[in-house]
């Protein structure tokens, strides 16, 4: 079930991947700043376009969600719907840390079913289907291997943003110093993709400017691996929402014995 979309979205995956490395390795990146204060480059738009233009042509009727497009709240009145983020951790692009993503989720009525999370740096592709389990492949040639978070509930490894980082976070993590002993700077998505392959068990997000396409893909790999997205008030993040942002932040753990607050 679902073979297709995933087929097509590791392809969609793969193809933006080029474009976005195009960019990335001639350093012309055209930087904007949008009305929210974050960065747009020319790679976020080719790839939002190159992604939106293969996932239509093979399912015109589900739903679009993405970073860069305009949304006409169309995707409401659907089952399926595509949530896209073209470039997670648009800022790690530009700073040239290699640490950013291609999100690519299916929510299906406002649960997400399909995961595919790529890390164009290094070309390794993360993904994930609803009740099939989470995988791993070093490139897009390679065999996948089945991924699972691991079971640690003691000298935790909690994983940290390096532009995002607050003092709440840092609060949480000191208050929870019995067990949560080490802090890792990791950057967009890859956090939970480490998390589901067991290098890591915990990553907070204490803001309010997190969007679904930040979430989706990332929720689905996590839990498939065993491990869970949680809000604060211990229920799991719904999509295809009217207001897209997750206002209430977020929890990521292997296990819910480490859903520390």
């Amino acid at each position: 079930m679902l073979n297709k979309e995933l087929d097509t979205a590791l392809k969609a995956a793969i193809e933006a991947s080029k474009v976005i490395m195009e960019v990335y390795t001639s350093n012309d990146l055209d930087v904007e700043i949008k009305e929210d204060n974050s960065p747009v480059t020319k790679a976020d738009k080719a790839a939002d376009k190159l992604i939106r233009e293969i996932l239509n042509k093979e399912f015109p009727n589900y739903g679009m969600l993405t970073e860069e497009s305009v949304d006409d709240f169309s995707r409401l009145n659907k089952d399926y719907v595509w949530i896209v983020d073209p470039i997670d951790g648009t800022k790690e692009y530009v700073a040239h840390s290699g640490e950013f993503t291609i999100n690519i989720a299916l929510a299906y009525k406002h649960v997400g079913v399909l995961g595919v999370i790529m890390i164009p740096v290094t070309g390794e592709i993360y993904y994930a289907l609803s009740n099939e389990g989470a995988f791993y492949k070093k490139d897009a040639s390679s065999k996948p291997i089945k991924i699972h978070c691991n079971d640690k509930t003691n000298d935790l490894t909690t994983l940290v943003s390096r532009f995002h980082s607050n003092e709440v976070e840092q609060n949480m993590i000191k208050k929870h110093s019995d067990v949560i002993k080490h802090q890792k700077i990791v950057g967009a998505t890859i956090k939970g993709c480490y998390i589901a392959h067991g290098y890591a068990e915990m990553s907070y997000r204490f803001s309010s400017n997190t969007k679904e396409w930040d979430t989706c893909a990332m929720q689905v790999i996590v839990e498939q691996a065993g491990g869970y997205i949680l809000k604060f008030d211990g229920t799991p993040i719904r999509y295809n929402r009217e207001d897209v942002y997750n206002k209430d932040g977020y929890v990521i753990v292997n296990r819910k014995e480490n859903f520390l607050l």
